[in-house]
């Protein structure tokens, strides 16, 4: 009996495996771009409700099994709208169109350390960019000009129109007087240096020697050497209730990059070559003379030296001839790609050559970068990610000077009349109106950073536990950023100033060389909890943290060179000076995020740290976070069908700020006395009690979707207050001492962040994605415990910025007549806007622009003021109000009587990037190359085509101090902007 049991057991379920094999759908297909019909490798496809799911291969074609009979499946891919399908057992293939979103409000942002969540479900304001925002209109040179003018919240100012880049980032508003102004960087979680470090050339040009003693060697920012074709996106966390996560390193916001990865498929080979050429977006002009204003102006030593120039019709236009120079622009990539189910990687690489609108500049790069994905088991994956660069800019001698040697101060007092070129022989004469020949300084002089840089990152994840309700992963992840700068400025003895003048050391060979490792390392254990039919879910996470960071600068500099000798023992004389950055960071982070059926998300976390910058270094410091997102459209009771989002958030948290390095001791100077060497204490008397500076931020905002995410509105409002502001005080003289570092005041920024994305046209011709944002911001010195005073520029008679209890943190002030030293502008703009579109045509033409307004901020523009006092001003005979006295004369006369001439308004209209771009159809390319071919697309670009400003000047967007502090907008002769011109061609395999 019991063996007929078994046998109707074993016959009927031999009789179910058809019933199970019917109930059981499989469905293929293809996923395209709805737009340009190109196939999208990568694409997930998941069932809805289980975890089975699959990607799309190189073909864009899929395959997937469902468990029964009918079931939903779910397409989605970054940078498209998500998309879910009914599926039948009648369904056995089905196609899928995707639409591109230049917005995606289902993409991920980042919450934590360890964590992301649905940016639909963000209680933070992000501003992020893809990879087309970044690098899809045009070719930046460097990152810092792939995100001007696209980030809702920041301040970004070129510092230089130099090759190889410098920018300062301020993020809604000033958070630091003294400290640390720029944001930090991560890539693919690697926390990256970003200095700017001096190649000493104050030594020749005596720049420190009066006004500010502030860098202005035009150095660049070494977050340049990151290609921005590698970015697939850039995501700001800009308050301080999102970027509490990083604690005492967020004290002027985080910038998280992402870089490209592999997708699963057959391996893609992409290759592309960019053509261009650059040239000066923008002149002063020149001059014209005669007879009677080269009398005025410089003499009647200098009136023959005209007649013979007007004689021979030779006057000379050395703005052309300095900065006229047609630059040759060529970028090569080539990316490979793909992967399997288990193993994904990327490939890319670089090689840019860039000439400058100088003769003798330009920047070149070359960089590799392999990132590798891969699951060893059920359990077990891991993340790498790696990056060599070898970069080279010859940066020439821009900036202000004392000594009359760089290009603009020499070009400002130098008239068309005069012949500056070398003769047969090679030989140049000597500028008998200015301190140096900048024609021969040009041609001679090296000005050279360069760089190997190598970053490298591992992310391991581990499955510790799995249930019906809960998981529990483990991730560790370390980062290391290792480079060697050699910075070389060669000042041979032939050199006009090098003969004579303020600067004359027969010869100058400045050489330095900067050693920075930085390594961090971070563990978290992160679970995943979900209750009530996944009702209700919790993501807790907890982890530490460990950074340590190492820069080590080396500076020699000789003088006095024997013959055309530049080594260093090839001198007379050798200085050296050493400057040693040693900090050690430890964090503990917790955070608990709670998301009610995405209708309400919560989420709160503490960081803790403790670091050798503080005063106590074993102390820790805690930096707490909350936040609070509720969807009223997620709700039962909600209606309206047109509005599918509608979410109302706010935010608070708190970052911090480190004091200056070494601010806590006092430090010892070398000191020789009757030829014995010792050491002294330094003038700034150390600080055992200074603290941190804190930021408290909160924020609240708006977010709205209509129609299918149609038309998106992000709304935002701020109050960051920063506490214990880091200042210098004075201290009696019969200390010992003149200064030392306090906590001594407060500081408040205000602002809003508006945010429109819309598609206002689209059909199945054309499509048309379009942004348009708006940011302000209001900064104020809310408490002041030390007496007001002046920072950066170069005093009360040329305007400068002066920090002030109850008013701006960028005021401009500067004497005015008899009303003394008063308010004469502010360089914060009054509001910036931009407006970003993407135009499809015919899903092949795509036309792109961006346009960027900055409303008010004003410069102190002392580039002018050299060109009046040199004679050389276009305008200077000119008399715009008709009074008799001409313009340059009218502003020489206010000079030591009042600022106010120097104080103008940068408002500007900025096409920052437009392009053309056609991708040859499929069928044409099958036609031509068969199935050897994927894609071609050719196209044309053009970044800084026209600005649309009053300021006169090279370009409204300048700082003659670089990126460190908060002095931007002083312009004293600097390297001008250019415009860039691409051909583009671009091939897949």
């Amino acid at each position: 009996m019991k063996n007929f049991y078994l046998i109707r057991l074993l016959l009927l379920l031999l009789m179910m495996v058809p019933m199970v094999l019917y109930a059981q759908t499989t469905v293929r297909g293809t996923v395209t771009d709805a737009g340009k019909g190109i196939p999208l490798p990568g694409v997930s496809v998941v069932v809805v409700g289980t975890t089975q799911g699959t990607t799309t291969d190189a073909e864009g074609r899929y395959s997937i099994q469902l468990p029964t009979a009918s079931g939903k499946l779910t397409f989605s891919y970054l940078g498209f709208v998500s998309q879910t399908v009914d599926v039948t057992p009648a369904v056995d293939v089905l196609n899928i169109e995707l639409k591109e979103r230049l917005t995606n409000l289902s993409e991920v942002v980042i919450t934590g350390l360890a964590t992301t969540v649905k940016r639909t479900n963000a209680a933070n304001a992000v501003s992020s960019l893809n990879t087309r925002e970044i690098t899809g209109i045009t070719t930046p040179q460097t990152v810092d000009g792939a995100i001007s003018g696209k980030l809702v919240g920041a301040n970004i100012v070129a510092n230089s129109g130099a090759p190889g880049g410098g920018m300062a980032m301020k993020l809604r508003g000033i958070t630091s007087i003294f400290g640390n102004a720029q944001p930090l960087f991560v890539v693919d979680g690697i926390i990256i240096d970003n200095s700017s470090i001096s190649a000493g050339l104050n030594a020749v040009t005596n720049a420190a020697g009066g006004g500010s003693s502030s860098n202005q060697d035009n150095a660049s920012n070494r977050i340049a050497d990151i290609n921005p074709a590698d970015i697939e996106s850039i995501e700001v966390l800009k308050g301080a209730s999102a970027a509490a996560i990083y604690g005492s390193l967020a004290s002027a916001g985080v910038v998280i990059i992402t870089t490209k990865r592999g997708a699963v498929g057959k391996t893609l080979v992409d290759f592309s070559q960019d053509i261009g050429i650059t040239r000066i977006a923008n002149t002063l002009g020149m001059r014209t003379y005669t007879e009677e204003r080269v009398r005025k102006s410089f003499g009647a030593a200098a009136v023959p030296l005209f007649l013979e120039a007007q004689q021979q019709n030779r006057f000379i236009d050395y703005e052309d001839e300095l900065y006229g120079n047609t630059g040759l622009l060529l970028n090569s990539r080539l990316n490979v790609s793909g992967g399997t189910e288990k193993t994904r990687f990327f490939v890319g690489g670089l090689i840019q050559d860039e000439e400058g609108i100088v003769e003798k500049t330009g920047y070149e790069k070359k960089s590799i970068r392999f990132n590798l994905d891969h699951i060893l088991s059920d359990r077990f994956d891991f993340s790498l990610t790696s990056n060599y660069i070898n970069s080279e800019s010859d940066r020439g001698l821009t900036n202000n000077d004392n000594a009359g040697v760089s290009f603009g101060v020499a070009l400002s007092s130098t008239p068309s009349f005069i012949d500056l070129r070398p003769n047969a022989d090679g030989v140049y004469p000597e500028n008998p109106f200015a301190g140096s020949n900048f024609l021969q300084t040009r041609d001679l002089i090296t000005n050279r950073e360069a760089t190997d840089r190598f970053l490298g990152g591992l992310t391991l994840n581990t499955q510790l536990q799995r249930g019906e309700t809960s998981n529990t992963r483990l991730v560790i992840r370390g980062g290391l950023d290792f480079y060697n700068l050699r910075t070389t400025a060669i000042f041979p003895s032939v050199l006009q100033f090098q003969i004579k003048g303020p600067s004359a050391t027969q010869g100058a060979s400045i050489q330095g060389n900067a050693f920075n490792l930085n390594t961090n390392y971070a563990a978290f254990i992160v679970n995943n909890l979900s209750l009530a039919d996944n009702n209700l879910t919790f993501t807790s996470t907890l982890g530490a943290t460990r950074e340590n960071f190492n820069q080590n600068q080396i500076l020699n500099v000789a003088t006095r060179l024997i013959g055309d000798q530049t080594n260093l023992d090839q001198s007379g004389a050798v200085s050296v000076s050493q400057n040693r950055l040693i900090t050690r960071n430890k964090g503990l982070f917790f955070q608990e995020e709670i998301n009610y059926r995405d209708r309400i998300i919560a989420t709160a976390g503490l960081r803790l740290d403790k670091s050798s910058d503080n005063a106590d270094v074993n102390e820790f410091q805690a930096f707490p976070k909350a936040s609070l997102a509720v969807n009223l459209a997620n709700f039962d009771f909600w209606q309206m069908e047109a509005i599918n989002l509608f979410k109302l958030r706010v935010a608070y948290g708190q970052s911090g700020g480190f004091p200056p390095f070494g601010a806590k001791y006092t430090s010892f100077v070398p000191f020789n006395t009757g030829g014995l060497p010792g050491l002294i204490p330094a003038v700034q008397r150390g600080n055992d009690e200074i603290k941190q500076e804190r930021q408290k931020e909160l924020e609240a905002g708006l977010d709205v979707s209509l129609w299918g995410d149609k038309i998106i509105f992000e709304g935002t409002v701020y109050n960051k207050t920063v506490t214990d502001l880091i200042l210098f005080q004075n201290v009696p003289g019969s200390s010992g001492f003149t200064t030392r570092v306090v906590n001594g005041g407060e500081l408040r920024n205000r602002g809003v962040e508006l945010a429109l994305n819309t598609i206002p046209f689209e059909t199945p011709s054309i499509k048309w994605n379009s942004r348009i944002s708006y940011w302000l911001n209001r900064s104020e010195i809310t408490e002041l415990n030390v007496p007001a005073f002046p920072l950066g520029a170069f005093g009360t008679t040329l305007g400068t910025f002066f920090i002030e209890e109850g008013e701006s943190a960028t005021q401009i002030k500067g004497i005015r007549g008899d009303q003394g030293v008063v308010k004469l502008g502010d360089a914060q703009p009054d509001f910036q806007m931009n407006f970003h579109n993407f135009i499809t045509v015919k899903q092949n033409l795509t036309f792109s622009f961006l346009l960027h307004w900055k409303k008010g901020g004003d410069n102190i523009n002392l580039t002018e003021l050299l060109t009046d006092l040199g004679g050389t001003s276009p305008d200077f005979d000119d008399d715009d109000d008709g009074d008799g006295v001409t313009n340059a004369q009218e502003r020489i006369n206010a000079l030591g009587n009042s600022a106010e001439p120097f104080v103008q308004d940068a408002t500007y209209l900025r096409l920052r990037e437009i392009g053309l771009y056609y991708d040859l159809p499929e069928p044409a390319i099958r036609n031509i190359f068969g199935s050897i071919v994927r894609n071609l697309k050719v196209g044309v670009s053009a970044n800084n085509v026209f600005v649309i400003t009053d300021y006169r000047g090279y370009d409204p967007e300048v700082s003659n101090f670089g990126a460190n502090g908060l002095s931007t907008g002083v312009d004293v002769t600097p390297f001008p902007a250019s415009r860039r011109m691409f051909f583009h061609f671009m091939i897949g395999f």
